[in-house]
């Protein structure tokens, strides 16, 4: 399996670089990249977001870099993880969802670990 990581940061920083692999401060959960990514692909390039920070503007997510998705993007991306049907049997959808959901519910930034 190869992991793509999604967490919540608490506080963005306008200037800062998150260029740092650092899943553990953002408590990520995981999810099977060769799975779900590619097959999400075309859905995913639709969504706004940065790669690395707030000064690079992008669409869908950095594969092998670090991706800030901003709060006004969640329900997206949440769309995208609820209608795998997939969720239905492997738990790590399941927590992407709800770790998604907690990030809606607080208006909070997600940053994304790709491969």
């Amino acid at each position: 399996m190869i992991k793509t990581e999604f967490g919540i940061i608490e506080n963005i920083e306008q200037n800062k670089d998150y260029s740092e692999y650092e899943p553990e401060k953002y408590n990520c959960v995981f999810i099977d990249d060769d799975l779900y990514i590619n097959d999400w692909w075309k859905k995913l390039i639709l969504i706004k977001t940065y790669f690395h920070n707030l000064d690079r503007p992008a669409y869908g997510l950095a594969r092998y870099g670090v991706t800030l998705i901003p709060p006004e993007s969640l329900s997206a991306f949440q769309d995208i993880v609820v209608s795998d049907k997939r969720i239905y049997t492997d738990d790590h959808l399941v927590d992407l969802s709800n770790k998604i959901q907690d990030a809606i519910e607080r208006q909070k930034y997600m940053i994304h670990f790709g491969v």
